[in-house]
């Protein structure tokens, strides 16, 4: 459901952070909040560069994600920047072989110093997007990023790492019970995932992956809504054929509208970018040439996406491109490991190199036990999901020659980005827009 609007959410990255607490916790204490001494940083002092070199590393490690991801079936979707920002989160605790791991497979180039401050510049940035403009609901315009940490009470955690997290993050420690009450915890976390996502993310967390070993939980949840700045009209939306990668067809709803949109046309592919209302932030859709779907996805990396968005030129495009909606859902453990950042997850004792999250302790008791990200979008006319049903179907023939085709009709993969920053935010792929 491409649409001019676009109700995105997303939950990002809810890190498992960890556990393995050996024996020692006492539960007594009545649940709290532990809370730094430090106030969230509103106006940080960071130079323009360690912003670009965040922006430009986040970018990296977003594709890096996606040609992991990418191996499994189907339609993908997820937030690079959510999974990025909840593991800085971890990062600030990490040391030793542990933290360069993380550096170097998330595409930290920053000392940790400089790093968290970019970080708080980026999210207060993007936290300033979009006033005035619309939403999908006429609501307004959101684009709301939640960070929150929930540790078990009585468990001590260094100051320096609460202050880094109050300082960046704007968050305190949530003080629960995993111990005794697990699952309760589990449903309170969940609880605050689906708040700040308007209940599009429900259960993050399954039942079972908190239990009475987890000392620690971080999570990042982003919600996105926005119109188009050029709304698709609803009586040209139309059923059409979308080609699939095996060779077979669907029949499925596709707007239509023609506009000046920035576009570019390369080896192998074509690419439309398409604003959302106020102009801040924008979808761009890179569409294979018929075919080379496998081949262009291979190659696709942050240079690369870099190099096709410094093309776009405005041009006179008819747009063909279908409605659609989905989630997905990811147990990151076994990709980010497979990435690079193994001893991350690894019991502190092992001898080929175990976690080191000392920072976060003073001691190395804690691991990751795994990475959960779930994401859902759907695009599609602004507020009428039915609209496929009542298209008018447009005959091109009688166009002008100057106006450029370019109908989405196979499979394609799309970005939204900050156009500011360039920090790139959601990541997708569409094989079958029916499902």
């Amino acid at each position: 459901m491409f649409h001019k609007t676009m109700s995105l959410l997303l939950v990002a990255v809810l890190l498992l952070a960890i556990l393995l607490a050996l024996p020692g916790c006492d539960s007594s204490v009545k649940p709290a909040m532990a809370v730094s001494d430090k106030q969230r940083v509103t106006s940080p002092d960071v130079a323009a560069s360690d912003v670009i070199a965040l922006v430009q590393g986040n970018n990296a490690f977003a594709f890096d994600l996606y040609k992991a991801l990418s191996t499994a079936d189907g339609n993908l979707f997820y937030s690079p920047y959510s999974i990025s920002l909840a593991l800085a989160m971890t990062y600030a605790g990490a040391r030793g072989e542990t933290e360069q791991q993380m550096a170097d497979t998330l595409h930290y180039t920053l000392p940790q110093d400089k790093l968290h401050a970019a970080f708080n510049a980026l999210d207060l940035e993007l936290a300033s997007r979009g006033k005035g403009a619309k939403g999908q609901d006429d609501k307004g315009f959101r684009l709301k990023i939640a960070n929150a940490i929930w540790g078990q009470k009585d468990y001590r955690f260094l100051t320096a790492f609460l202050d880094v997290l109050a300082e960046n993050y704007g968050s305190g420690l949530n003080l629960l019970d995993f111990i005794k009450a697990p699952e309760k915890s589990r449903i309170t976390i969940n609880k605050w995932v689906s708040e700040n996502t308007e209940g599009k993310i429900k259960d993050l967390i399954p039942q079972g992956v908190i239990n009475e070993l987890t000392r620690l939980v971080l999570t990042n949840a982003i919600y996105f809504n926005a119109a188009w700045q050029q709304p698709f009209k609803k009586e040209s939306t139309h059923d059409d054929i979308f080609h699939l990668l095996d060779g077979s067809e669907v029949t499925t709803p596709m707007m239509w509208q023609t506009e000046y949109l920035a576009y570019t046309k390369g080896e192998g592919y074509q690419a439309v970018e398409l604003p959302y209302d106020g102009q801040e932030l924008s979808m761009v859709v890179l569409l294979p040439d018929a075919g080379q779907f496998e081949s262009f996805e291979k190659r696709l990396d942050a240079d690369y996406v870099e190099s096709i968005i410094g093309g776009l030129t405005s041009k006179d495009v008819a747009l063909t491109i279908p409605k659609f909606k989905f989630e997905s859902s990811f147990k990151l453990k076994d990709t980010l490991s497979a990435m690079g950042m193994p001893n991350a997850f690894k019991d502190p004792e092992d001898i080929s190199g175990g976690a080191d999250f000392s920072g976060m302790t003073g001691d190395r008791k804690l691991l990751i036990k795994d990475v959960v990200h779930k994401a859902f979008v759907a695009v599609n006319e602004k507020g009428t999901e039915a609209a496929a049903a009542t298209g008018v179907i447009m005959d091109t023939t009688g166009m002008p020659s100057n106006v450029l085709q370019v109908t989405v009709d196979h499979p394609f993969i799309f970005l939204i980005r900050d156009i500011k920053t360039g920090a790139i935010i959601f990541v997708g792929r569409v094989l079958n827009p029916s499902v």
